[in-house]
């Protein structure tokens, strides 16, 4: 469904659009415009952070922007007022766009891919407003509740001028992500050159500014924590954005899913040898550990399609997936998210090697698609990663399985009687018990530590 657009004195307002995927708001990242500025049809207007993805959400209507409807760090519901646009007269149509009415009455066609931008909801009356978003400096703390935000100087008044004649700070950031980026990486974004439009503080310019040292860093308040006012030393974190969604996701899985875990120790000395091979012949096509073990995966859900399924509580069945469509978990400076490969099966071993690397890539610089990161069957969770031996991970609901793997380490193993020292790590499969008994679950746990053991295998499962 794309944005309603309603009208008041020949102006249009396009209300956030639905995002899908369940999606009900969405945090204002950055305008791309400002008040005055001329837009075309499905020119890029803001830029918004879901609890899933960071979009760019162009605009049905052309004409001069008079309202945009909230600032930088600002939550909006989707169905809300996002930015208000009026007709051009005829002698402020700029050069080359003389058909921009007509693009307008015939309506746009990409809002976002998949959702359109038809014209709902009837006309009715409002009042209209004047937005005054002045910016603050960078690291003066607001009173209240919420984290420092500053607004971009180009989301000022109707009048096109800065609130009450606010000076321009010296450091201008919108996105609170980059605030979050400054904060990890020891950045006085004080000293920081914004060369974002007005001079707005990017990601790009502070991955490039020298840090300062810990003591002066350990001074600056973290605009994403707030004191709390209920206990001296205490504080306060937002629950917003994706970690509220994750924390929502998990609650409801362990809430619906009677789950259990269960583990092996393997050794994945002939795992990693059989990598090591591959790559010396395949050196433009290198494998990773972790697309091996997808291909395992694969292996042992084709034996034991039990686990690539979920629950349908309402209907009171169980729907085993046609198609293994892979989650892997990927830790982000936005939090833990799961991009999904859809129909993993069709791919050879290099195929995923390279969908892994390009898919998990794109969810760290948060460019995937809020569809590439739902409707996942089956989830691999490398949290090995971490230096962590094994865990008893929480099954990424509505899925029904979760394999987890733990850091490869030397460990003493007995092989043919003799005892050596092998690559060991530990394997975890944590199961809902609804869609089957230990059985099958450990069946499929222990082909996987076979082929893991012995890769040979898998190709005698093909």
């Amino acid at each position: 469904m794309g944005g309603g657009m309603t009208t008041v004195e020949r102006t249009q307002v396009f209300l956030l659009p639905d995002l899908g995927e369940g999606l009900s708001e969405a945090e204002i990242v950055e305008w791309r415009v400002a008040v005055g500025d001329i837009v075309t049809v499905d020119q890029s207007v803001v830029e918004v952070e879901t609890a899933k993805a960071v979009v760019d959400v162009p605009c049905p209507y052309a004409g001069r922007v008079v309202t945009l409807h909230g600032a930088a760090g600002e939550v909006r519901p989707v169905g809300q007022p996002l930015i208000t646009i009026a007709p051009l007269d005829g002698g402020d149509e700029p050069a080359g766009h003389a058909t921009y009415r007509e693009e307008e009455r015939a309506g746009s066609g990409n809002v976002l891919i998949g959702y359109g931008t038809g014209h709902g909801g009837g006309t009715r009356r409002r009042r209209r407003t004047r937005l005054a978003l002045a910016p603050e400096p960078a690291d003066a703390p607001r009173a209240g509740a919420g984290p420092t935000r500053v607004a971009a100087g180009a989301a000022a008044t109707a009048g096109g001028g800065p609130a009450g004649g606010a000076a321009t700070p010296t450091a201008l950031v919108i996105s609170p992500i980059v605030r979050r980026l400054a904060r990890e990486r020891g950045v006085d974004l004080g000293t920081v050159q914004g060369t974002g439009p007005g001079g707005v503080i990017r990601r790009a310019d502070v991955e490039g500014a020298p840090t300062v040292p810990a003591a002066r860093l350990a001074a600056v308040p973290d605009p994403q924590v707030t004191p709390s006012p209920v206990g001296d030393g205490d504080v306060i974190v937002p629950l917003t954005g994706v970690r509220k969604v994750i924390a929502d996701k998990l609650s409801r899985s362990r809430r619906e899913i009677p789950e259990v875990t269960i583990w092996v120790d393997v050794d994945a000395t002939g795992l990693l040898e059989t990598r090591a091979a591959i790559n010396a012949a395949t050196p433009d096509a290198p494998v990773s550990i972790l697309a091996l073990l997808a291909r395992i995966c694969l292996s042992g859900l084709r034996r034991f399609p039990q686990l690539n399924a979920r629950v349908d509580t309402e209907a009171q069945r169980i729907v085993q997936s046609a198609g293994v469509h892979l989650g892997i978990a990927a830790q982000t400076d936005r939090g833990l998210l799961v991009p999904v490969l859809r129909d993993a099966q069709r791919l050879t071993t290099a195929e995923l090697a390279a969908e892994l690397a390009a898919t998990t890539a794109a969810a760290r610089a948060g460019s995937l698609p809020p569809a590439r990161l739902t409707g996942g069957t089956f989830t691999l969770n490398n949290y090995g990663v971490f230096g962590v031996d094994g865990s008893t991970p929480i099954i990424n609901h509505p899925e029904a399985a979760l394999l987890g793997v733990g850091r490869i380490v030397d460990k003493p193993w007995v092989v043919d009687g003799q005892l050596a020292v092998r690559k060991v790590t530990q394997l975890s499969l944590t199961f809902d018990h609804r869609v089957c008994d230990g059985g099958v679950a450990g069946g499929f746990l222990r082909h996987v530590a076979d082929c893991v053991e012995r890769p040979a295998l898998l190709i005698a499962a093909v």
